[in-house]
């Protein structure tokens, strides 16, 4: 995977000077009522596994049709795969709670209690283990991926948004409120570095370029940065568009990606002279604010839905979000 990288990274700098020419290519209708989050690609399996609601959708990613559905997931946020133990898992925002899942039959096979409000969910390979990364605690719950067994609890500081991992025992997760990206040892199960990655302002979903020790982080200020983890500073910051949650990096065709609430998707290269620059914006749709990249095909899906009224604030949603209509909700597939 280094080499194909590396390979492509270098002819697409030559390249640099056309767009990559991505394009809403599919739409994939899902129905149902409710709203959603991430979405998690499983290239080698074929398969899509799409938050929503209450439960999760799963989709044949050849075929782009449903495959399987995982029920009884309250608030689900997102999913994480551990092929090598035939073991999935998802966050239960609502119940505070981790499902365990079978992969190859997606019946639920144990539960976990997490934090408060459990949001991403992470499957470390290096140390085989799981963390939920809890909203309202502000701390990670962490637990044995083969026996669902918890480690530990890591006291974070702050609301933790997306992470990833290096799978060599480095994990990053964005920190919300405090506009940090932390690096955590997924053995010590310890925070190591606290990293400011300021001029971002509520920072959300993430990618992480593992050859070249760069995380990308999308915020709420319409600007990408640039992290190196290695030095320990931003290096450069992209202007996205506005309400993103999601991100990702293509370690294949070497692009960084925001998925965008206003309907587009920010795509971003760097240059022959390794500056970074925004390579083209591409038209999705309103409410695609959440992303997911299949290295194999080289693909990004997003989900949304056509939305109605937005209600009242209250004390619990002081900004809601307007209602989807029922039915509408769909995956877009954005490709060449």
């Amino acid at each position: 995977m280094k080499t194909l990288f590396c390979c492509g990274f270098v002819l697409g700098a030559i390249a640099f000077a056309a767009d990559p020419g991505y394009h809403v290519i599919q739409k994939i209708p899902l129905g149902g009522e409710g709203g959603w989050d991430y979405l998690t690609v499983d290239s080698a399996a074929r398969r899509l596994y799409v938050s929503h609601a209450t439960h999760v959708v799963v989709v044949d990613l050849d075929t782009g049709k449903p495959a399987g559905d995982i029920p009884d997931t309250p608030g689900v946020h997102g999913v994480a795969l551990a092929p090598e133990l035939n073991r999935g898992f998802v966050s239960n925002g609502k119940a505070n709670t981790a499902t365990i899942f079978d992969l190859k039959t997606l019946k639920a096979i144990g539960q976990v209690k997490t934090g408060a409000n459990p949001d991403a969910i992470l499957y470390d390979p290096f140390s085989k283990r799981v963390l939920t990364f809890n909203g309202r605690s502000n701390d990670a719950t962490v637990f044995d991926a083969a026996t669902g067994a918890v480690a530990g609890t890591i006291a974070l500081g702050g609301k933790p948004e997306f992470s990833t991992t290096d799978a060599k025992g480095k994990i990053y997760v964005n920190i919300e409120d405090t506009g940090e990206v932390l690096q955590i040892d997924s053995q010590k199960l310890a925070v190591v570095k606290r990293i400011s990655i300021k001029p971002c302002e509520e920072p959300s979903g993430m990618g992480l370029d593992v050859a070249h020790h760069r995380v990308f982080s999308v915020c709420g200020n319409k600007m990408m940065t640039v992290l190196d983890t290695e030095a320990g500073k931003v290096i450069a910051t992209v202007p996205i568009g506005s309400g993103t949650d999601g991100a990702g990096f293509d370690a294949g065709a070497g692009l960084a990606f925001s998925s965008n609430g206003e309907g587009t998707l920010t795509v971003v290269r760097e240059t022959s002279a390794g500056k970074f620059e925004v390579a083209e914006t591409v038209k999705t749709q309103r409410g695609a604010r959440t992303m997911a990249v299949d290295p194999k095909t080289h693909k990004v899906y997003l989900p949304t839905a056509e939305f109605g009224p937005t209600p009242a604030p209250t004390a619990e949603a002081p900004r809601p979000r307007p209602t989807p209509v029922k039915d509408s909700f769909t995956v877009l597939v954005v490709g060449k």
